[in-house]
């Protein structure tokens, strides 16, 4: 995480058998790199029980004890076709969270290629950022150069997630386009370990 502008650190996975409770994947409080730090929280269903947000905001205070946490990230597959929904789940999330605190998701491809306005319209209104993955599991998805021609239609702050050592040659407009904020590369897990 040498030199990184920002950390998106997993710190626990809400399963699809128990809407009540997270599991901490990390019991300990990063120490700051100087720059974003995220809390990453994966989610398998979207309805939860209060025992699960409380769980969540107290890993952010925790987290946040000395100001060094930039938001919560949630990582979410939702389908395009359930994306209101989503979003929906996201607008209560940031109303949740504590005042100046940010909420980034992580997005698949498909969303900027075929969502409706509206539910995008609803994710910018949730979100303070999004994250486009560009892999599955660890590899670069083939086609994703056709997927992110439609990023333009996001209109808000986006990152693209990169699987390290994946295939990847920047699409042209991305550069260019206002809303993009940067790259963050998924570290695989070896390596990971070596590296935290």
């Amino acid at each position: 995480m040498e030199g990184a502008s920002a950390a998106y650190l997993l710190w626990g996975e809400l399963r699809r058998g128990d809407p009540g409770t997270i599991v901490p994947l990390r019991r300990t409080v990063p120490r700051g790199n100087g720059g974003e730090l995220w809390l990453v929280v994966r989610a398998e269903r979207l309805d939860w029980q209060d025992g699960a947000y409380e769980q969540l905001l107290a890993a952010a205070a925790r987290w946040n004890r000395k100001g060094g946490l930039t938001g919560v990230q949630v990582d979410f597959d939702s389908s395009t076709g359930q994306l209101g929904n989503y979003a929906a789940f996201l607008s209560d999330m940031r109303r949740r969270l504590p005042q100046g605190m940010k909420l980034s998701a992580t997005g698949l491809m498909d969303w900027p290629a075929n969502a409706s306005d509206t539910d995008l319209a609803a994710l910018r209104g949730a979100l303070d950022e999004i994250v486009i993955q560009t892999y599955r599991e660890t590899s670069t998805i083939p086609d994703y150069a056709r997927y992110l021609a439609a990023t333009e239609r996001l209109r808000m702050p986006y990152r693209v997630a990169l699987v390290e050592g994946g295939e990847w040659l920047a699409p042209d407009h991305i550069a260019e386009d206002p809303f993009f904020r940067g790259y963050v590369v998924f570290l695989l897990a070896d390596k990971f370990d070596q590296k935290s």
